[in-house]
């Protein structure tokens, strides 16, 4: 909207700080398979896929979306610009910056890294344009100066301007749709009041009337499917609303060319969001409300230089709309809720660019894909990367263990006044994992020399090792215990990390077998080991060992023979991963974190060749000491940031931060808060843990 019509009612006028493009994205490997689609039950019966349960509310089930935030952003903030994709890259034009000015600048952002390059500029700044492609060509169509203008720009796909030509009259803030090489503007603004007409064009010269919407409006999101266009909300400027978003939705059917107002509306008012199709569902995205959103800090959420997500009017939700009884189903959230973003696709991503988030001009850059393992619209927990699971946390700054359920809602805590008396000597849980088909949970407490069995739910003490607060080497002690399983055969592994050595302790506390030496702490295979802090078991009864010192990852088998070992160039190597495994399946291919800062996520084969790195050195993808990554069955790492008191879930295949829990670099014990977070697992409904598998 021009500057000089804005009401600080309608329209405020955000101001942030600029921010540097720091990282640059690996080329990451597609560890795993992503099914995306739209999930189609035929009858009304729960019914239940891949361990994942869906509703009976429908016999259609529109798929979750999996939104992330990537590591890389805008150079400087940016909303309201024109979006367009270019292969895989995206064109930028124009736009409104943090200080109220128009942008004039054409930029290409590579997707895959963040790289962005300039390829020219318009004439004159604008913002609040429509937008829409023309036989393979951009246009932008009218939007604000320093008032509104009626131009229609048509643009080189790859540089500036190639064509100017005048639309009837002013516009501003109206919105473009496409259908059937016809492209229909929608909405907006004169000058003077809000202009209902709606101009067709084909070419972007020539413009037609094709008649006035039932409510004028402005920022309003639409999108076509099935030669139907749906404009949604959108920012009322007459009548007793003016001033406010609306609920209103309105439809252009393009097949009997009709203009409606719907009989059913959104779920809130809303203005400035955005709305794509993906995979022929219609997804609704953000935008501005004059409904505050109580969104919890560290809920799903990332705070951005500052930007306080709580208590906000800037929605964060993504509804997928099912156009067969016109409900809109919960679908995910947006990591940072933003209005006035740019909005393009690239295949079946959708990129969502800059924008504002309470108040302010952001540069942060959104993808958003549909991933039905990341659960079904509509349901509870949809947009979670581990979609009907329980995610288990060992919150060792806070001295306790937590239960989580894909909505995001605490549902066991340990210790805790509703369970039998607690373990008075519980402290410092360093990890914690499921076994016996999730009736208990094992954890070992680096700094008090124990590990633990619970029951669970019960909480009661089932079996514990070692002396609390007392270190040693002799049977029955131990010194700052790492990563306890339990076995199929009901031993225990543990990492005896200041002792050098592996453990494998049966039911009665007996010794069953050793690798390395207490005492002698470097890597010399069949004698001693450097430091262990990682022990996972694999598939063929062997173990995974990482090592401190030296930096090394091993394969040993119970009895202490190394199958193989690999120097790694990281700092401090942690937890290694087998990945694509399985009973029978002996996979090259491995996940490690680097306990470090920044850290990083690295795979890698058993010769050392590093496969993949993530480690962005700054912003929300930013890392700290994270000490356990593994590959969730949704296609995505989970981790537990440790130096930054969270748990994330990034996306291999971007680098997209898509789920957080825990306030960045802020310790508390409040919902919504972590302190000094050292340990995760899942566990399935059906009592399995997907992501160490050849345990008990």
């Amino acid at each position: 909207m021009p500057e000089q019509y804005t009401n600080r009612n309608i329209r405020r006028r955000p101001n942030k700080k600029k921010s540097r493009l720091l990282f640059v994205l690996s080329i990451l490997l597609i560890i795993a398979g992503i099914s995306i689609t739209t999930y189609v039950v035929t009858n009304k019966k729960s019914t239940t896929s891949n361990n994942k349960t869906t509703s009976n509310s429908s016999t259609v089930k529109l798929a979750a979306i999996e939104s992330g935030l990537l590591p890389w952003h805008l150079s400087s903030p940016l909303s309201r610009m024109a979006l367009f994709p270019n292969g895989n890259n995206l064109t930028i034009v124009g736009g409104l910056t943090s200080t109220g000015t128009s942008a004039s600048g054409i930029f290409n952002l590579n997707t895959s890294n963040g790289n962005l390059s300039s390829t020219g500029s318009l004439p004159t700044g604008v913002h609040d344009a429509a937008s829409s492609i023309i036989n393979g060509k951009p246009v932008i169509f009218g939007g604000g100066q320093i008032a509104s203008v009626n131009s229609a720009q048509i643009l080189s796909p790859n540089s500036g301007l190639l064509k100017s030509s005048k639309m009837p009259q002013l516009r501003s803030d109206a919105t473009a749709v496409t259908v059937n090489n016809t492209t229909y503007i929608i909405g907006g603004y004169n000058g003077k009041s809000a202009d209902p007409q709606v101009l067709t064009t084909t070419n972007g010269t020539v413009f037609h009337d094709y008649g006035n919407l039932p409510v004028p409006v402005r920022y309003a999101a639409a999108v076509s499917l099935n030669n139907i266009i749906y404009i949604f909300g959108g920012l009322a400027a007459s009548g007793q609303n003016i001033g406010n978003p609306l609920k209103t939705v309105q439809i252009i059917n393009t097949n009997t060319h009709t203009i409606s107002k719907a009989s059913w509306q959104l779920p809130m008012p809303l203005e400035g969001a955005s709305a794509v199709v993906l995979n022929k569902v219609i997804y609704l995205v953000g935008g501005q409300s004059n409904v505050k959103q109580n969104i919890p800090l560290g809920v799903g959420t990332t705070q951005v230089d500052g930007i306080s997500v709580n208590n906000t009017d800037t929605s964060n939700n993504i509804y997928a709309l099912n156009t067969t009884n016109h409900q809109f189903l919960l679908a995910g959230h947006l990591q940072v809720p933003v209005s006035n973003a740019g909005i393009a696709t690239i295949g079946t991503t959708a990129w969502l660019v800059g924008g504002e988030s309470n108040t302010q001009v952001v540069n942060v850059v959104q993808m958003l894909r549909p991933n039905i393992q990341f659960g079904i619209a509509g349901t509870s927990g949809a947009g979670s990367p581990y979609y009907g699971d329980k995610l288990l946390i060992a919150d060792r700054g806070n001295n306790r263990l937590l239960v989580m359920n894909s909505a995001m809602k605490i549902i066991w805590k340990y210790p805790s006044k509703s369970l039998p008396a607690s373990n008075k000597n519980f402290y410092f849980p360093d990890d914690a994992f499921f076994a016996d088909h999730g009736h208990v949970i094992i954890s070992n407490q680096e700094n008090n020399n124990t590990i633990v069995k619970i029951g669970y739910p019960s909480g009661k003490l089932l079996w514990s090792y070692g002396h609390p607060r007392v270190a040693g080497s002799a049977p029955g002690y131990l010194r700052a215990p790492d990563d306890a399983y339990q076995l199929k055969n009901g031993q225990v592994v543990v990492a005896d990390d200041q002792n050098c050595r592996i453990l494998f302790i049966n039911p009665n506390k007996t010794i069953a077998h050793t690798i390395g030496e207490p005492g002698i702490c470097r890597h010399n295979p069949g004698i001693s080991i450097g430091s262990p802090n990682g022990d996972t078991p694999l598939y063929n009864g062997d173990i995974l060992v990482s090592e401190i010192i030296g930096s090394w990852v091993s394969e040993y088998t119970p009895t202490g023979h190394m199958v193989w070992a690999v120097h790694l160039p990281i700092s401090y190597p942690s937890d290694p991963q087998q990945l694509n495994a399985g009973p029978g399946k002996n996979t090259n291919l491995y996940l490690i974190a680097d306990y470090s800062n920044p850290g990083a996520i690295l795979t890698f084969n058993r010769q050392g060749k590093i496969l993949s790195r993530y480690q962005p050195t700054s912003g929300p993808g930013r890392l700290n000491s994270p000490s356990l990554v593994e590959l969730l069955p949704s296609g995505v790492y989970m981790l537990n940031d440790d130096h930054r008191d969270r748990m994330v879930a990034i996306d291999p295949t971007t680098g997209a931060l898509v789920w957080q829990y825990g306030v960045s670099d802020q310790p508390g014990s409040s919902y919504g808060m972590l302190n000094k977070v050292d340990g995760f697992d899942i566990l399935a409904p059906n009592g399995t843990t997907p992501t160490h598998g050849a345990t008990g």
